[in-house]
Formats: structure tokens, C-alpha cells, sequence
């Protein structure tokens, strides 16, 4: 397994991360349902057994839980990983998530955040959102106190999520971006065209999120389970889980289950392997609520496709597209 700097920092980071996005549990506006905490800290200390060493987390995951439960798994262990969190998104008494990038607001975020995950400075801190899709509204300030937090020493690097390049290059002139978290898997490539490309050259570190499609490119979906999801599971309102979306997504899943057959790796390896194959990224962070889930990704962190294999896939992708499918690509 070979060890990838992350931007402009001294941080040396495992091809994968460990998501605590669905850890934090269910009753919130973007749950995934609800979560055994047992098996949340079984699958966090699985994941660091086999060689990962940076945790992703964010304080609006489960509004507040996933942090604690990430600090709980890390209870008596020696060499603690990475930790990275989040901020901009916060809640009220009642539950209800709002975007905040304040100066305060995310000062009393910070201060929160490393209460709950036990530690004295964060490694990795992210505007988890900008205010809207495409403003620089907030962002001044935002980022401003981010890089205030730097200084004083409560995080060691700053980053950003879900930024467009207006809003990087914006950002960057405030103060250096250690690195970007997108959304990218093979149904959403929009960083390709200019993000990546932005990113490597002003090297910014990217950790893609959502590599396996939040469950989809895994090969365990089905259309039973999505018919089965919780009420509270976000993914019931997501297009991407609903037709004719699905059935095109599922039948891609079906070639990389036989693409992966050839190496004995499962869909979700040759999934996470695909988008670790640009150069601009840095690693991909992948979500688990069980060791066994674990168990069938963790193979991607030393599985490289072949250029004949990319290809392959990108000719699939093309015939699906020219035939009506994969229309959310």
C-alpha cells in the first residue's frame, strides 16, 4: 500500500479513509437510518486494523454522534489515525440542519467538535458546504476563520467540500486550501471537466466521497432493499435510487462484478479503483456499518485497473448512454 501526501500538508494518507457519514445514526435529516453503535466501533477499528489511518467525519452527521462514537473506537488505542471533521452545518433544538459560516459560528463548531471527538487539535477541518450551490456568499468569512483557527493551532490544516472553482479560486486567495472533498463515482463524474484539473494544478489534495454511490456500485443493492430502506434512510429521495436510474446503474454494477471476477475483487473494489485512477485524487473515503462491509471494499487500498480496463468500462458507460441509460452521469 503506498502512502499519498495530501495537498500542501504533512499529512501521509492510506488510499482510504473511513466515512462515518451513516455511523451517526438515524432521526436526522440526512440519516441513512438507524445504526448499532456496537457494530459502528467494530467496523471503525476494522477498517484501522487492515491499514487504514485517517477517519472523515463531520459534526452534523448524526448531529453530533458520529464524532462521539469515532472518539469512543479510538479509546485505548495506540497510533490514532487522521481525524478529519466538518463545519458550516449546524442545528437547532429541534433538529433542524441550517448552514452557518459565521466566524463564530464556526469557532463554537471547532471548539465543539474537539469536545466530542476527545482531542486537543483536529487534523483536517472542512466547510462542509458553501452557503448556496454557486455563491461566494459567506465564504470570505468562513474561510477567513478557518484559516484563524490554523493559526492558533486548533486545527493543522484547512479544507473545503463541495466547492466549485469560482469558490477555490476565491478561497485560495484568502489563505492555501489543503484540500477539497467532492462527491465523484462513475454516475457522477461533474469534477472531471474543471475541478480536477483546478486542483492539481494549485495542488489541492482531493478525497472523493461517495466512490461506491452511497451503496449503488457496491453489488449488495438490489431493487428489494431499496424498496426496504428505513423512512429515515435520505437515499429514499435520491434519483439515483429510483428508476429508470437504478435498473441502469444496476446493470453497470453487473459489469464491474465481472471485471472484477478476473482478480478475484468485488464490485465495490473495482468501483473505489476507478476513481483513484486520475492522478488529481488523493483517496477516496468509504463508509462502513460493519466489519464485513469492511471487509469486501478494503482490497481497493493496493487494486490498480489497467488502461484496458478503464477503457472497457468508459465503452460500457458510452453504449449504456447511446441506448437512453445512465442519464444522471
Amino acid at each position: 500500500m503506498q502512502k499519498r501526501q495530501l495537498g500542501n500538508s504533512d499529512l501521509s494518507l492510506s488510499p482510504i479513509g473511513f466515512g462515518a457519514w451513516a455511523i451517526g445514526g438515524g432521526g436526522w435529516a440526512y440519516a441513512w437510518g438507524p445504526q448499532d453503535d456496537h457494530q459502528s466501533l467494530r467496523s471503525i477499528r476494522r477498517a484501522l486494523d487492515l491499514g487504514v489511518n485517517w477517519i472523515d467525519t463531520a459534526a452534523v452527521y448524526g448531529l453530533g454522534h458520529s464524532e462521539e462514537v469515532v472518539a469512543r473506537a479510538l479509546e485505548g488505542r495506540s497510533g490514532r489515525p487522521y481525524l478529519f471533521t466538518k463545519c458550516g452545518m449546524v442545528w437547532d433544538s429541534n433538529g433542524q440542519v441550517s448552514h452557518n459560516l459565521s466566524a463564530d459560528s464556526i469557532r463554537r463548531e471547532c471548539e465543539a467538535s474537539l469536545r466530542r471527538l476527545k482531542v486537543d487539535v483536529i487534523d483536517l477541518y472542512q466547510i462542509h458546504h458553501p452557503l448556496e450551490r454557486d455563491s461566494l456568499e459567506g465564504i470570505e468569512e468562513g474561510w477567513t476563520a478557518m484559516a484563524e483557527l490554523q493559526r492558533q493551532g486548533k486545527v493543522r490544516w484547512i479544507g473545503v467540500s463541495n466547492f466549485n472553482v469560482k469558490q477555490l479560486e476565491f478561497a485560495h486567495r484568502i489563505a492555501p486550501i489543503t484540500s477539497l472533498q467532492p462527491p465523484y463515482s462513475l454516475i457522477h463524474r461533474d469534477i472531471e471537466p474543471e475541478v480536477l484539473p483546478f486542483c492539481e494544478k494549485n495542488g489541492i489534495g482531493v478525497i472523493v466521497y461517495s466512490p461506491m454511490a452511497s451503496g449503488l456500485l457496491t453489488g449488495a443493492m438490489t431493487r428489494e432493499r431499496v424498496a426496504s430502506f428505513p423512512p429515515d434512510d435520505w437515499r429514499r429521495r435520491s434519483q439515483d435510487f429510483q428508476e429508470p436510474n437504478l435498473s441502469h446503474t444496476l446493470s453497470l454494477v453487473e459489469q464491474l462484478r465481472r471485471m472484477g471476477a478476473r482478480h478475484g475483487r468485488s464490485p465495490a473494489e473495482v468501483a473505489i479503483a476507478w476513481t483513484m485512477r486520475r492522478s488529481a485524487v488523493t483517496a477516496a473515503i468509504v463508509g462502513a456499518r460493519s466489519p464485513e462491509q469492511v471487509e469486501g471494499f478494503i482490497g481497493a487500498m493496493d487494486f490498480q485497473l489497467t488502461p484496458a480496463e478503464q477503457q472497457e468500462i468508459e465503452d460500457f458507460i458510452h453504449q449504456q448512454q447511446s441506448t437512453g441509460g445512465e442519464a444522471h452521469i
